[in-house]
């Protein structure tokens, strides 16, 4: 058996050109476009390269980009600040603070400072409350995008077992959820699970976003199984994923790749987010 590859940037292209056509029903609506407003802080080069990209993004969409680059050394009040001030105006629809922020911030309040409303990366604890209690609310991008990936292959995942490898806030967590609330039966697997690859073969729908190379090969993986590929992580050999790619490919059933499979993806959901938190706020 080899797996289909799922094109991660073919469904990131479909849900681009559908955002394209909301935010220009909305830009009619409203007299203007949604608006995003980044907030870069520091000079990490991979961070700066990814918001260039979402600029890029919203800009093919119909969506306005407000960018604000304070300063690497600029301060936790002066940057709560710029949040409260980005949340008062009404010409932005959604607010993303780049991560990670220099070590002199505490990033935890400052995300909760994100008004709920605008929190397009659905990292606020109210965005995490409304997710863990199955209730609407905006959604982050990746974890988003990892379910739309299984959507656009028809999956139903009622009654599917399905393993999520990853504990983190930004991906595991919320990707477990969101896999509950479509009636699947979800195991959450971490670095200190016993028996790790005992756990993994359970797994109809396999998601690896532990952030380590290459972690999941051929003999953790059941013969069939949808696996969706969240790591990114940077190597001598180049970019590679937590999945060992050509090993698993000959036992799943579905796979992603990377580069080209989650990746595209969050921007795109990053686009849709924005256009649902400004036609929630035309609707309020």
């Amino acid at each position: 058996m080899t797996a289909k590859v799922i094109d991660g940037k073919a469904v990131a292209a479909r849900i681009r050109g559908e955002v394209s056509g909301r935010a220009e029903v909305l830009r009619e609506e409203l007299g203007r476009k949604p608006g995003l407003a980044t907030i870069l802080v520091g000079d990490d080069p991979a961070s700066s390269i990814y918001v260039a990209r979402k600029h890029e993004a919203c800009e093919e969409v119909g969506i306005a980009s407000f960018h604000h680059e304070p300063g690497g050394d600029v301060s936790q009040a002066d940057l709560t600040d710029l949040i409260a001030r980005l949340n008062s105006d009404p010409e932005v629809d959604g607010i993303l603070l780049q991560l990670p922020l220099p070590a002199h911030l505490e990033t935890e309040p400052l995300i909760a400072g994100i008004a709920p409303g605008k929190d397009v990366d659905g990292l606020t604890p109210y965005s995490a409350g409304l997710l863990a209690t199955g209730a609407p609310g905006l959604v982050p991008c990746t974890p988003r995008g990892v379910m739309e990936l299984l959507a656009s292959e028809g999956i139903d995942l009622r009654g599917k077992r399905a393993v999520v490898v990853g504990r983190s806030t930004l991906v595991g967590r919320p990707v477990a959820a969101l896999l509950l609330a479509a009636d699947a039966t979800v195991t959450i697997a971490h670095s200190r699970t016993a028996d790790l690859a005992s756990v993994c073969r359970e797994a109809e729908i396999l998601v690896a976003a532990a952030g380590q190379p290459q972690l999941i090969d051929a003999t953790m993986v059941s013969p069939g199984a949808a696996v969706i590929d969240v790591g990114t992580n940077r190597t001598d050999e180049g970019l590679v994923g937590d999945v060992d790619f050509d090993g698993v490919r000959e036992v799943a059933g579905l796979i992603t790749p990377v580069p080209g499979g989650v990746g595209p993806m969050t921007i795109a959901m990053l686009l849709s987010n924005t256009v649902d938190a400004a036609t929630a706020a035309a609707q309020a």
